[in-house]
């Protein structure tokens, strides 16, 4: 029976044991249903439960893990509630487009959702009392299949939802729990799913309603959809309903994090809920902006989401009219001053927020100067923009190999203590061939991982030989293996290694000291250009002259991207300067071993000292995108042919590559003590819940809303 409960609360998905509970009831089920333990416990044999349920040994195991899992839910003790008892008997909502929590639940797309996911499932590990609020996708993020030209086709495929780890939220007489969304000229009725992530919650919104017209029904049907009033309708439900629905539920944060521009109508249903009690319009805006923050992942302007200032009027003008305020007031919470015919996300979310972060100190360099005109009377430097550097959830990301060895060596607690940099020199105790020899089976399994999808593409679609070559079939576990995965997208530039291909044959052939290089990545499905960018990565890989040397891994997911960044020697990031927030891949490769090719941008500015990988500076002589080119890879070429195949070859009689392993040690020892969404939540905590906490009002007193809960719910 505790399997069961076990299944519908994602704690299992980074807690190592859970996840061998069930491998070890059937290997090759657990396999087939890609880690799912709701599928697996729907297919496996009755027969296989009932001897295990006799087995000493699996009993041991059971018992130790739900123990552990009781434990976790009902901790108390916790870091937040430690050092900030009073913040604790409140809640933080946290809203989001996309939550990446495992590949069970595809409602993601890429890095911000895994951000988002990481720290969920962080908050709970150190006992922030989190609650999330996204969509629920029932056609979720498409999946990826790569036709004989190398063209990228989307595919989406329906949730099945009684194969997933959700379930809908009830109210106490055991019917759904709705809430109603104004649009335009009607409402939208919003239903609700509920997804248990250790103690905390993630509350996922669902529009596919039978009450609703077959429009509405399919607003939450996918991620990211190109058409800007759709888009914008999308947003206004995730705002305004995530704020109804936290209210029937009789929750009201103290604080109201958003997490980038998409939801930020969440603020202005705060308004007006404090503006129908009789606050004045100026001081709602006061009291909601106090107890909100903004955290923005984007580094360009162009990449908000702006929407005509008319659309916004036609879904939204019913609420300068319930404030009593004229259209130009309203729209101005979100009007950029140069452009008076847009609404700006960002705009309304920078506006509306007491505190704004930025995801790296790069990136909150580049924010100030992008938001410098909202406060035209302080210098660049001064602009109230601070910065939290991402993190990853280092149970979430570590290898099960890799993590058997730190156990050995750390000690078996060390994952309680991931943030002490002390705790990381015990790294250089490892000895080299225990790395060395947990490196190369990480390799072998990713290979045998790209060698199964190939597999199983050749049985489904019956794929060309061509297309099995592109997808990696005569890739080397012995082979020095750089990977470059990342959305398929032009200011990536996934192509710059290609850029001098002679020079790159020459690199990828040479019999001695054989490279090759594994690609991963998806295209929005309206980008034309990162879709030739993979078509182009599929030539390359189709090329005889190659050999097999470079491979296209499609339908990049959470499930293969744990593969990727276990596996990978050197993780290669080469992005547009100035146009990388932060990043987070490198950090996860870097945590088990692998090392870091990058740019001096995003977080690798903060990480690189030297010693532990390789940075790439910028050509300040390069005056144009071309000549910068030129000059990035140049730059990259000579770091492969002169440091990195050196050193990864030079080997003792016994095969190990010492040196390789001494900047490996230093990688580890220097970078996840650091980069981990612990140290990441604890600054989120001190430098901006802390602040906002001290500014609890009327609309955030942990106990009752501004409205009753009849005022939304149906």
């Amino acid at each position: 029976n505790g399997l069961a409960d076990l299944s519908y609360n994602l704690w299992w998905s980074w807690n190592m044991e859970a996840r061998e509970l069930f491998k070890i009831l059937d290997r090759r089920l657990w396999s087939e249903v890609v880690h799912n333990p709701v599928k697996f416990l729907q297919h496996i044999p009755q027969q296989v439960l009932v001897a295990a349920s006799q087995n000493p040994k699996f009993l041991e195991k059971y018992d130790a893990v739900m123990a552990l899992f009781q434990k976790d839910l009902t901790e108390t003790k916790t870091w937040f509630y430690t050092n900030y008892p009073d913040m604790a008997k409140h809640v933080i909502a946290y809203f989001s487009l996309e939550f990446a929590l495992h590949n069970s639940l595809p409602i993601y797309a890429g890095g911000l959702g895994i951000l988002a996911g990481d720290y969920c499932k962080e908050s709970n590990d150190i006992g922030i009392p989190l609650l999330g609020v996204g969509f629920m996708y029932p056609q979720g993020y498409f999946h990826q299949h790569v036709n004989s030209e190398g063209w990228q086709e989307e595919i989406y495929q329906h949730m099945n939802f009684a194969e997933a780890p959700i379930s809908p939220l009830l109210n106490e007489n055991g019917q759904r729990i709705i809430v109603n969304v104004p649009l335009n000229d009607h409402g939208v009725n919003v239903a609700v799913w509920v997804v248990n992530i250790g103690r905390n919650k993630l509350y996922l919104l669902d529009t596919n309603l039978e009450d609703n017209s077959s429009e509405d029904r399919e607003l939450t049907a996918r991620l990211y959809v190109a058409d800007k009033e759709i888009r914008l309708q999308q947003e206004i439900v995730i705002g305004i309903g995530g704020v109804r629905v936290l209210r029937t539920l009789g929750l009201n944060p103290c604080i109201w994090h958003v997490n980038e521009g998409h939801t930020a109508f969440m603020m202005l249903e705060r308004i007006r809920e404090l503006y129908k009690t009789g606050i004045p319009f100026n001081e709602a805006v006061e009291q909601v902006r106090s107890s909100s923050i903004f955290t923005t992942h984007t580094p360009v302007p162009a990449g908000n989401d702006v929407f005509p200032a008319e659309l916004v009027e036609k879904h939204l003008s019913h609420y300068w009219r319930e404030m009593d305020i004229d259209r130009n007031l309203f729209l101005n919470l979100g009007i950029h001053p140069s452009n008076p015919s847009e609404f700006n996300m960002a705009v309304l979310a920078i506006n509306l927020s007491s505190q704004r972060n930025a995801v790296s100190q790069k990136h909150a360099e580049t924010c100030r100067r992008i938001w410098h005109y909202l406060w035209p009377d302080i210098p660049e430097n001064e602009v109230p923009i601070s910065y939290v550097t991402n993190g990853i959830h280092i149970a979430s990301w570590i290898s099960p190999q890799m993590d058997g060895l730190l156990d050995k060596y750390f000690g078996s607690d060390w994952q309680e203590r991931i943030d002490e940099p002390e705790l990381w020199q015990k790294v250089l105790d490892i000895p080299d061939d225990e790395i060395w020899r947990t490196r190369r089976w990480l390799k072998y399994k990713l290979i045998r991982a790209i060698e199964d999808r190939i597999r199983r593409r050749w049985s489904e679609d019956t794929i060309t030989p061509a297309q099995a070559l592109a997808m990696g079939s005569l890739l080397d576990t012995d082979a020095l293996t750089i990977g470059f995965c990342r959305r398929a997208t032009e200011y990536k530039r996934a192509t710059l290694i290609f850029h001098d291909m002679d020079r790159l044959k020459r690199i990828l052939k040479d019999t001695m000291n054989p490279v090759q290089i594994v690609f991963a990545g998806k295209a929005h499905p309206n980008d034309i250009t990162g879709k030739h960018i993979i078509q182009e990565i599929y030539k390359h890989a189709n090329d005889p002259e190659i050999e097999g040397r470079i491979a296209f891994i499609e339908d990049y997911d959470l499930h293969m991207a744990r593969f990727l960044v276990h596996g990978i020697d050197v993780w290669l990031n080469n992005p547009r300067w100035g146009e990388e927030a932060s990043g987070t891949s490198g950090m996860k490769s870097c945590l088990n071993g692998g090392l870091h090719l990058s740019l001096i941008d995003g977080w690798w500015n903060e990480g690189f000292n030297g010693d532990n990988g390789w940075g790439i500076d910028r050509d300040l002589n390069a005056a144009d995108n071309e000549s910068t080119d030129t000059a990035d890879a140049e730059h990259i070429y000579q770091t492969i042919e002169e440091k990195v195949i050196p050193l990864y070859y030079e080997r003792d009689l016994e095969g190990i590559p010492h040196k390789w392993l001494r900047m490996i040690k230093e990688s580890m020892r220097s970078i996840p003590p650091f980069f981990n969404t612990r140290r990441m939540a604890k600054e989120y905590t001190r430098s901006m819940y802390v602040n906002a906490a001290d500014h609890i009002h009327t609309e955030d007193n942990g106990t009752a809303g501004p409205l009753s809960a009849s005022d939304y719910s149906i």
